[in-house]
């Protein structure tokens, strides 16, 4: 058996029950750390055309300011999520806190864009650390069930505050603060948490100590990374590029040895089983649809309201900002929803209800429309952290806890994944129509159409897939 880390108020409780003290304590320091990885994915955005005017980064170049974080932040999530399985979770969550800390310094103080771009690859390392060990560090503390949900309801309603703050707070630091003050802010977050983590949070790993699967993780490692940096760089310049091509091809020919090599491996970094199980499977699919045409939608609205309305950053921000108030029911309101009707059903109604919702955003107009992205954004991101919590728990219920670190592993890189795809895939059609309202109309009829497609498959495949669905 894996060490025993469920929490006695837990135990046989029929009913969802309250959390004491030190419960609470150590669901604000993984909360606080999956949110300070969230704020980072947005608070820098609004600040990239004033960053790269301060360090001399070309407009080509400033992608790489997103890409150098995304790349490994997304590139070792499985690796790490299985290193943290065999020799510690708790170990791996507090290097990670450690390197982001310090990364988010260098950042700050960069001098130059090779300093800047340093530091952003370090944190997104650190961040591929503390997102897998954050999560399964929680789905092991808070044993499966209506504790696990109640948990889960709030990482996932911080996460999505998390985007939203962002976009916010990152035009207000920068226009008052300078943009540097987004870098430090996360150093600031990690001098809170890091000193807490060591004292409340357990440690937890599987009792064996089986090899680590070298081959396994070097083939998906080097495939995700591929996968990820051409998409990314997709988003800029277009898949007519040879290097875009050339690298998506290396990167699916890996994934495709990495599949080989777990069918024949003793000790697989990833169990071929349980990615035939249905619930992790089929969840994982909806969170990737989720995921993938949420981040669609927020860029495309982004286009629409600054250079179709005309608003400002921060006047964008503002919209995007009625999110965070419905995050908060949301994520309040959705694990009621599992306990009474099921996980399963809970992501399949969130994925039809956000493609419904975005179908709705097809109204807004070239002189009007800010009220109803507003609205109509909110309402689909109410949907869509449905989702995010009904597929994490859909993911890891009935996993061991040997391999939660695994499960949630495949969670997160989803997550990241689904964030780095929609974008570059859906993104592009923004601008081949007549007119840019045409291009915004035209994703967001296809990422609707996305979104209630899987909505179906993911009820198809679900259907009778264990008893919580």
């Amino acid at each position: 058996m894996a060490t025993d880390t469920s929490l006695p108020t837990a135990r046989g409780a029929a009913s969802p029950p309250g959390l004491d003290r030190r419960s609470r304590l150590i669901l604000f320091v993984l909360c606080a750390a999956q949110f300070m990885v969230a704020l980072d994915f947005s608070v820098l955005n609004v600040a990239l055309p004033v960053l790269g005017q301060d360090l001399g980064l070309s407009r080509s170049a400033l992608q790489w300011a997103v890409t150098a974080f995304a790349l490994p932040s997304g590139g070792f999530l499985l690796l790490f999520g299985r290193i943290a399985d065999l020799y510690g979770r708790r170990r791996l969550f507090l290097a990670g806190l450690s390197v982001f800390g310090a990364a988010s310094l260098l950042a700050t103080f960069a001098w130059d864009p090779a300093s800047f771009l340093a530091g952003r690859a370090l944190q997104g390392l650190g961040a591929a650390a503390i997102v897998p060990t954050g999560m399964s560090l929680l789905t092991t503390t808070f044993p499966e069930g209506p504790l696990r949900d109640r948990a889960l309801g709030i990482s996932g309603t911080l996460l999505s505050l998390g985007f939203t703050i962002g976009m916010v707070l990152g035009g207000v630091m920068t226009d008052t603060l300078g943009w540097r003050s987004t870098m430090g802010l996360l150093a600031l977050f990690t001098l809170v948490v890091l000193p807490l983590a060591p004292r409340l949070l357990p440690e937890s790993r599987t009792p064996e100590r089986p090899r680590l699967d070298v081959p396994g993780a070097v083939t998906v490692t080097g495939g995700l990374l591929a996968v990820i940096y051409a998409l990314s760089t997709a988003a800029d310049r277009g898949f007519g590029g040879t290097d875009v091509l050339v690298t998506l091809a290396v990167g699916i020919t890996l994934l495709i040895a990495f599949a080989a090599v777990e069918s024949r491996s003793d000790a697989p970094l990833v169990s071929l089983p349980m990615l035939r199980r249905r619930t992790v499977a089929f969840g994982n699919l909806g969170g990737l649809v989720t995921f993938s045409m949420m981040s669609t939608v927020v860029f495309v609205l982004t286009l629409y309201l600054q250079e179709t309305l005309g608003l400002s950053a921060f006047g964008t921000g503002l919209v995007f900002g009625v999110q965070g108030v419905v995050s908060v029911f949301a994520g309040a309101l959705v694990p009621k929803v599992i306990g009474r009707i099921g996980a399963h059903r809970t992501l399949v109604f969130s994925l039809l209800g956000q493609g419904v919702f975005v179908a709705a955003l097809l109204g807004v107009g070239a002189e009007s429309g800010a009220l109803l992205a507003g609205v109509g954004v909110s309402l689909a991101s109410m949907c869509h952290l449905g989702a995010i919590i009904s597929y994490g728990v859909t993911v890891t219920s009935g996993v061991p806890d040997e391999e939660q670190g695994l499960a949630t592993g495949l969670v997160t890189t989803t997550q990241q994944v689904g964030v780095t795809v929609g974008i570059p895939l859906l993104g592009v059609l923004a601008t081949t129509g007549p007119s840019l309202l045409e291009g915004v109309r035209l994703v967001l009829s296809v990422d609707a159409g996305v979104v209630l497609v899987a909505g179906l498959v993911v009820a198809a495949g679900l259907r009778g897939a264990s008893r919580r669905g």
